[in-house]
């Protein structure tokens, strides 16, 4: 698939060039109304300069500019929902999330990401169950479910190199779901200003090969109380 990350890093899951080429299209459409307007600025301030002799003109506007201007936009902001309807559904639909999903539950509070994590037999809420701190340990061949919680305020759990993110809002369980396109380490971040601790909140994404994955999570269930 072709790589939109010229002005970003690299992405590293499967819906981030979709998400990429999205936003570089509104990019294009917002800077050539900016670059119009701001030259339409620059002609009248020329053209309605203060010449002597030259009385002002008062005029009562135009119906037909009025609707132009207000169709256009209107047209493209409609584009815009039909051409990403797709991909939201793609990524927050729960019924898009892969059958093979492994899935992990996510508590935030103030101020860390709590994960917990299936054991051997790839269930959730069993005794095999383990939880770390601010770190997401995944594997490259399978998709990642993970199942949001927060304790106290609103966080937002945020991957800029996968161009995800999920706020997590107390009382409320919510979803996100990716899949790594590549191995390596990326920075976890809270989006959203959750108290005096907010900038402390951070995280580490590690993909791992498959066999690396079981070598971490045998070593987590070895450290375990």
């Amino acid at each position: 698939m072709q790589n939109w990350s010229w002005l970003m890093d690299e992405s590293a899951s499967t819906v981030g060039p979709q998400i990429d080429r999205l936003y570089y299209v509104i990019l294009v459409i917002t800077g050539i109304v900016f670059v119009a307007t701001e030259l339409t600025l620059l002609w009248f301030i020329f053209k309605y300069r203060h010449r002597e002799g030259r009385k002002a003109e008062y005029i009562q506007g135009s119906a037909k500019a009025e609707i132009v201007w207000t169709t256009i936009p209107a047209i493209i902001v409609i584009a815009i929902a039909l051409a990403s309807a797709g991909l939201w559904d793609e990524i927050k639909d729960p019924d898009s999330v892969p059958a093979n999903a492994m899935t992990v539950i996510l508590t935030a509070k103030q101020f860390e990401w709590n994960l917990t994590y299936p054991g051997p037999d790839d269930e959730l809420n069993t005794e095999d169950d383990f939880t770390v701190r601010n770190r997401l340990d995944i594997p490259l061949d399978r998709p990642t479910k993970l199942e949001m919680y927060s304790e106290d305020v609103i966080h937002s759990f945020y991957i800029p190199d996968f161009r995800l993110k999920q706020d997590v809002v107390p009382g409320m369980e919510l979803m996100m779901w990716f899949q790594p396109t590549r191995t390596g380490e990326f920075p976890i971040g809270c989006a959203e200003l959750c108290g005096i601790g907010h900038t402390r909140m951070r995280g580490t994404l590690t993909v791992h090969t498959p066999s690396e994955y079981q070598t971490w999570m045998n070593e987590q269930l070895q450290a375990q109380p």
